[in-house]
């Protein structure tokens, strides 16, 4: 039997172990999800009542404007992250000590913020509109971590690839844009990524602020007596796109990496094989054979 580095093959004993096992989780799971289900029919969650609100063109509309808000605040956040991420990145790998310091200081004091302090404390104290502060909370907080994030990836470049770049003529902007973070991208995509995906989640937190984002409006909904408080039908409707736009984020991620190793730029080029090239005066030529 062949075995590997890490672990042996299984053999037909394990594999049908291994079988049997998949199948008991699976039907463990369909048991879960039924009983859940079973419960909502039981409390009547299906009834044509609570579903009959999202007929209405006014509700649809509402749910449409919150989610153009919610994507609006992501979009801004996002950007703003990003760009305040590699500032500070690059203010924590400067060579100038003040300049590292004070970097320092602002990715740890944001890191270890609450996301909704910061919001409340720039949207009460600092009296500015909801949507500026939403933005603002998420981009200093996911700014600070991403600035870790593109710092961890620059450093787990090797470190020759910085020093024969150096040893180049090149400059030092020279090297991170065109030596190192071509390289730590393909490190930092995933952490970047999901880091995103939490700003995407954090943009729900704005109704709280009375910004009317997605789960805002589905709050109005659910809180509205006309239409016999349907919760569980909101959040059946919400859970399902918050979660979509997730995976598109995940999907675009592993898209972009793919398309990354295909570029022919990062890709192996093959190396001529070795001849014979001009000689010293002076020198003959080795005879073959």
């Amino acid at each position: 039997m062949t075995t590997t580095a890490l672990y042996d093959i299984p053999g037909p004993r394990t594999r049908a172990r291994h079988r049997l096992y998949g199948l008991i989780g699976a039907v463990a799971i369909c048991a879960v999800i039924a009983w859940i289900v079973s419960l909502l029919f039981a409390t009547g969650q299906f009834a044509a009542a609570k579903w009959a609100p999202f007929t209405y063109k006014g509700i649809q509309e509402l749910l449409l404007t919150g989610l153009g808000n919610t994507l609006r605040a992501f979009g801004f956040a996002a950007v703003l992250s990003l760009a305040l991420g590699g500032v500070l990145a690059v203010g924590r790998l400067s060579v100038h000590r003040p300049v590292r310091w004070v970097s320092t200081l602002v990715v740890e004091f944001f890191r270890a913020m609450p996301v909704l302090v910061m919001i409340f404390f720039i949207y009460v104290a600092l009296k500015v509109a909801p949507l500026p502060a939403l933005v603002a909370g998420l981009t200093l907080y996911n700014g600070s971590v991403l600035a870790e994030v593109f710092r961890s990836g620059i450093n787990s470049v090797e470190r020759g690839q910085g020093e024969a770049a150096y040893a180049l003529g090149m400059l030092k902007t020279q090297v991170m844009t065109h030596v190192l973070v071509p390289q730590a991208v393909r490190a930092m995509l995933p952490a970047v990524i999901s880091q995103l995906v939490v700003a995407l989640k954090d943009t729900s937190l704005g109704f709280l602020i009375t910004y009317e984002e997605f789960l805002h409006a589905g709050k109005l909904i659910a809180s509205n007596l006309d239409y016999d408080l349907p919760f569980i039908p909101v959040v059946m409707i919400i859970s399902p796109i918050y979660i979509g736009m997730c995976m598109l984020l995940s999907w675009l991620a592993n898209w972009v990496a793919k398309r990354q190793r295909r570029n022919p730029k990062v890709e192996t080029a093959e190396v001529a094989p070795p001849e014979p090239g001009t000689l010293l005066p002076g020198m003959q030529q080795a005879p073959h054979g």
